[in-house]
């Protein structure tokens, strides 16, 4: 699973891959061996040849257990960490991954004035505890539940409804467990129990079995449906016999109209394979006898949610860890396969039990990554780990997601982008789902909501994003907005304080002295064309890599 790494030759001998002139590479490896239906793994890793003492030790290092486990990895593969990142970088980061919003001028200036021990923390809380938080992850989950309308008039009051279900969810901080039970056994119509909104795009029973197992166990079983899996041990009848979980659902004509009123159709729960009907159990045991006036999905949810279930915490807190830290232990993040196996076991292993220990909350989750000093490493490499992809001994830096990157420039520019069908006013971040036509939200990546796969949001950079922030009429008009004409205007405020502002704006820090120095000297040229020189300067900041980019 790492061919930069290791190669495997034809007679089974795995052999570190020789980087040559390059900067040696470290890390682990994963070697999945196949006979037949059985699969087996080889792990082995691959450590730098670098004075312990380069490491550092766990009382300089661990504040929190997750720290403990990356440690442990990187003083085992002799990898030395980047440093812990300076204030302004750390309070951007954070801001952007919990909040999905720039920090405003007032929230840098504090935050870069307190002297108090602790402060970020309480920066994480606060913004855990902001609206920002409810709507940067309902957007989040919003696309994986496939919260899309087919028909752009029928389906709009029930889309807007499930997101602002998941947006209360999450503000609220139900436990992730009743969030899954919820949307799992939803009935009723969307406008008593929007959680059924769900079922609508994943209105078949396949659909049910594999969005659920990819969503909330992080089992692909896609391929299980017509044969036994080639890299993992689930086979048709697994697959069958989760179905039948699914097989009672009744629909009919609900009140809204173009929504489905969804219920429990009295029966036995049994679904239909190639080798016959099944009856209904969970991955991994035998079938049993349901009573026939239970729904079988509140059986389900009770085996998902079980404190034992092996795939349900370890799915999430992955999903999680990805987010922040642009790689999942295990990637895809929702392909938590036998042969996939995590880079660090022993991290996905304790945050899991944690997060089961805590009552699936997700704001505690959110809380310990952030407060680590994993979470806060500079994303700057040392001379060891420019090659990293798999430790965290470094931040991964990576683009600003679609929507936080429009709201961005629109705090930057202050031009506001509206959107047909929502108030005046309303983000990005803040869009119900994505039938909201608007380019650079396409170009840029932002998901369709047509799978449970979060593969579906483009991450990467590429170029018709560059040439649309270069090219673009709108990209082009949006620096003459609000923000370079109240600096063109402002005959009182010295040019070095108002280029201070707009640095805090862009980038939460202050400008160095040859940033200032150039860019006085590139408005004193133009003094006679005030207002288009602060618009290009305003167009140069959003073009930046470090105003692109969460690092």
């Amino acid at each position: 699973n790492a061919p930069d790494l290791a190669e495997v030759a034809v007679d089974g001998l795995v052999t570190a891959t020789d980087p040559g002139d390059g900067p040696a590479r470290c890390g682990t490896v994963a070697v999945m061996v196949r006979y037949q239906s059985q699969v087996g793994v080889f792990r082995g890793t691959t450590p730098l040849d670098t004075p312990p003492e380069l490491v550092p030790s766990p009382a300089s290092f661990a504040r929190t257990f997750l720290d403990e486990k990356v440690l442990a990895h990187l003083r085992k593969l002799g990898l030395p960490p980047s440093p812990v990142c300076d204030d302004a970088t750390f309070l951007r980061r954070v801001t952007i991954d919990i909040a999905g919003r720039l920090p405003t001028t007032y929230e840098t200036e504090a935050f870069l004035a307190d002297s108090e021990a602790g402060k970020r923390d309480r920066l994480i809380d606060r913004l855990l505890d902001s609206e920002d938080y409810a709507h940067n992850f309902a957007t989040k989950w919003s696309a994986i539940l496939r919260n899309k309308r087919a028909n752009n008039e029928l389906h709009r009051h029930g889309s807007y409804a499930f997101y602002d279900w998941i947006r209360e969810s999450i503000a609220e901080n139900k436990p992730y467990s009743e969030f899954v039970r919820d949307i799992i056994t939803a009935t009723g119509e969307p406008g008593a129990n929007p959680a059924v909104i769900w079922y609508r795009q994943v209105s078949d029973i396949n659909q049910q079995v594999e969005d659920a197992s990819q969503l909330f166990l992080g089992q692909r079983l896609q391929c299980a449906r017509c044969h036994h899996h080639p890299f993992e041990k689930w086979g048709t009848d697994d697959y069958f016999e989760l179905a039948a979980f699914f097989s009672r659902i009744g629909r009919k004509k609900g009140l809204q109209p173009g929504e489905d009123r969804l219920f429990h159709n009295r029966g036995v729960a049994s679904a239909k394979g190639p080798k016959g009907t099944h009856k209904a159990a969970v991955l991994g045991t035998e079938p049993a006898e349901l009573p026939i006036d239970t729904d079988p999905r509140q059986e389900l949810a009770d085996w998902m949610i079980a404190a034992d279930n092996p795939f349900f915490a370890k799915s999430l807190v992955n999903r999680y860890w990805k987010h922040f830290f642009a790689v999942g232990l295990v990637e895809p993040e929702d392909d938590m396969r036998v042969t996939n196996p995590a880079t660090n076991p022993e991290l996905l292993d304790a945050m899991a039990a944690a997060f089961v220990e805590h009552g699936y909350d997700m704001k505690w989750l959110i809380r310990e990554i952030c407060r680590s000093t994993t979470y806060q490493l500079s994303a700057v490499p040392n001379e060891f780990n420019a090659q990293d992809r798999q430790s965290y001994s470094r931040f991964f830096a990576r683009r600003l997601p679609a929507e936080i990157a429009l709201d961005a420039i629109d705090e930057l520019t202050g031009s506001q982008t509206s959107f047909a069908g929502v108030l005046p006013g309303t983000r990005a971040v803040e869009l119900p789902d994505p039938n909201f036509d608007n380019y650079f939200l396409t170009v840029f990546g932002r998901p369709n909501a047509d799978s449970a796969c979060e593969c579906e949001r483009g991450s990467e950079a590429n170029l018709a994003q560059s040439l649309h922030l270069i090219n673009s009429a709108d990209i082009l008009g949006k620096p003459s907005g609000s923000r370079a004409t109240s600096l063109s205007e402002d005959a009182e405020t010295p040019v070095a304080e108002k280029i201070d502002q707009i640095y805090m704006v862009a980038l939460s820090r202050h400008p160095s002295p040859d940033e200032t120095a150039e860019i006085e000297a590139y408005l004193a040229e133009r003094a006679d064309r005030a207002k288009e020189a602060w618009e290009d300067v305003v167009w140069s900041l959003l073009n930046t890599k470090e105003f692109l980019f969460n690092h």
